[in-house]
């Protein structure tokens, strides 16, 4: 062993105190350094926490936008037409009825005036003189329609006048044959003292007619008609149901009337029926509403004036069955036959 002495041991000592110093210098910087870094590590990690946290704070109003855009006015409109739809059913139920009181003003009409010499013939026959031709006047046997006939013969019995301005209805009657011409005749609903100034007496002149029906062409006759067709009411309709009405009385209740009209420049076409073409092709009549005036001696009216346009929806009109058609043949058929071997009898 190597013997130190005492400056040796002092000197030895130092270094050892030093080396211990430096030991604990180093050390104890760890030790402060070590929860720096620690404190840093959790900063750090709070820090990236935080960015983390914020979408959390943006993702409930990220949800709460879609509900103010419900109230946006963009949708508004769609919920409003919904409503107006729903709202609007019964306005359109009103005004499908206001649409039937509005169509009750063109209803299917043929009214005219006719002005002439009245006379009795020796069958008891009531003519009028129109032009240089005679026509039958008649009555139907409603009472309630009958009065203005019967005022009529009161008034020509009373004033001794039989120059008479009379409110007709046309009656036309066509045959089978296209050969033989159809008859006119007038039925006599009114006549006229010169007092009125209202209604069809002020609205149309003498000869002139009110004629409002579909426009078309009928087997039995050369020339155009307006078909004048029954107009339909709920009492009308009433009667047509009644089990005591008959066929043959519900045919002669809604017969239609064609009245033969000259009318070149028509806005639309006669309706002509094809029995070739097939049904989809068919087309219909259109309902038309002029006037025209009678023309003594050819039997025809003449077109005067349109009143309104020409529409493809007519009224409600009634139309007989074919059933009760055939029906109806067969009854006056057997009438007929009775009647024969009446006379036979005879």
């Amino acid at each position: 062993m190597v013997k130190l002495n005492k400056g040796q041991l002092q000197k030895t000592e130092k270094a050892l105190l030093e080396a211990q110093k430096q030991t604990l210098l180093f050390v104890k910087p760890k030790s402060t350094e070590e929860p720096k870094a620690h404190q840093e590590v959790t900063t750090e990690s709070v820090a990236k926490v935080e960015p983390i946290a914020q979408p959390q704070e943006t993702a409930p109003r990220s949800i709460e936008r879609p509900k103010p855009i419900k109230k946006l006015p963009v949708k508004k409109p769609v919920v409003e037409s919904y409503e107006a739809t729903q709202e609007q059913q019964k306005p359109e139920e009103a005004q499908a009825e206001q649409e039937g009181q509005e169509q009750s003003s063109s209803l299917f009409q043929a009214v005219g005036i006719i002005s002439g010499t009245i006379r009795f013939n020796e069958y008891g026959k009531t003519l009028i003189t129109l032009g240089n031709k005679e026509y039958p006047l008649y009555c139907v046997s409603n009472k309630n329609k009958r009065k203005a006939y019967e005022g009529l013969l009161k008034e020509m019995a009373n004033t001794g006048v039989y120059n008479q301005r009379l409110i007709v209805y046309p009656r036309i009657t066509h045959y089978p044959k296209k050969e033989q011409l159809h008859q006119v005749s007038f039925q006599v609903v009114g006549f006229d003292k010169g007092r009125l100034n209202e209604g069809v007496t002020a609205e149309l002149e003498d000869f002139q007619f009110k004629l409002c029906g579909l426009w078309q062409f009928i087997p039995v006759c050369q020339t155009p008609c307006i078909t004048v067709l029954k107009n339909f009411t709920p009492e009308r309709l009433e009667y047509i149901k009644r089990e005591d009405t008959s066929s043959l009385s519900r045919m002669m209740f809604m017969k239609a009337s064609h009245v033969p009209v000259l009318w070149r420049d028509a806005p639309v076409k006669p309706f002509r029926f094809n029995p070739k073409a097939p049904k989809e092709q068919q087309g219909h009549a259109s309902f038309v509403e002029i006037k025209a005036r009678f023309l003594p001696g050819r039997d025809v009216f003449g077109f005067d004036s349109l009143i309104a346009p020409p529409t493809d929806k007519p009224p409600k009109f009634f139309k007989v069955r074919k059933e009760d058609k055939a029906e109806a043949l067969r009854t006056i058929s057997k009438i007929k036959a009775e009647k024969a071997t009446r006379k036979d009898n005879q």
